[in-house]
């Protein structure tokens, strides 16, 4: 009794699979559908993905004031008492670094004391601002700005003498400092943002 109705089981186990065959094959080719499907999906996913990780631009990175060296370029003289010259950053990281916008400025006496002053930042005297540009510089490449002032209380209480000017740059916390024996009429300053290169009309 004990082993008819195992066999019956069995039996009835062995007749359940045998019944059940195809469903089984469904069920398993529905699966494997649903298994390429996912494995399409998480391919196009990963390759959209990679994609757009290959084809987005590196960002370039600003340039810091370590890496750049501040110089004069050509000094600029006019009527009226003005005065002004072109700044030059240039880029000596050994990598390509970028800038946008406009130089802080500062005027410092002999003692490198911080003189009051004021900077303006557009259109100057000599140049009209060529407006605010990134600029991707190289290694060894140079942007530039036009600083002006007028001179005309030179001597008096109405100007300020200054040894030093210091230039921020864009996003900087550090400052170059280069020579600058200059009088500056209430140490107002005005100045461009940083250009490849600025046209001098005036």
């Amino acid at each position: 009794m004990s082993d008819r109705h195992s066999t019956a089981d069995q039996t009835g186990v062995s007749g359940s699979t045998g019944d059940s065959r195809p469903d089984r094959r469904l069920r398993r080719a529905a699966l494997a559908a649903a298994a390429a499907a996912l494995g399409l999906t998480g391919a196009g996913v990963a390759q959209a993905a990679g994609g757009s990780g290959a084809g987005a631009a590196k960002a370039t990175p600003t340039c810091a004031a370590s890496a750049l060296k501040g110089t004069f370029g050509e000094k600029l003289a006019g009527g009226m008492n003005h005065q002004g010259v072109v700044v030059r950053l240039r880029n000596l990281s050994g990598t390509t670094c970028a800038l946008r916008g406009f130089p802080g400025l500062g005027l410092e006496n002999a003692a490198h004391r911080t003189l009051s002053s004021h900077t303006h930042w557009g259109d100057t005297w000599y140049a009209a601002d060529p407006g605010t540009r990134t600029l991707t510089l190289k290694d060894g490449e140079s942007a530039e700005a036009v600083v002006s002032w007028t001179h005309a209380n030179t001597g008096t209480s109405q100007a300020v003498h200054a040894a030093y000017l210091e230039i921020t740059p864009p996003a900087a916390t550090r400052h170059k400092t280069l020579a600058f024996p200059e009088w500056v009429d209430h140490g107002d300053l005005s100045v461009t943002a940083l250009a490849k290169h600025i046209d001098v009309t005036g």
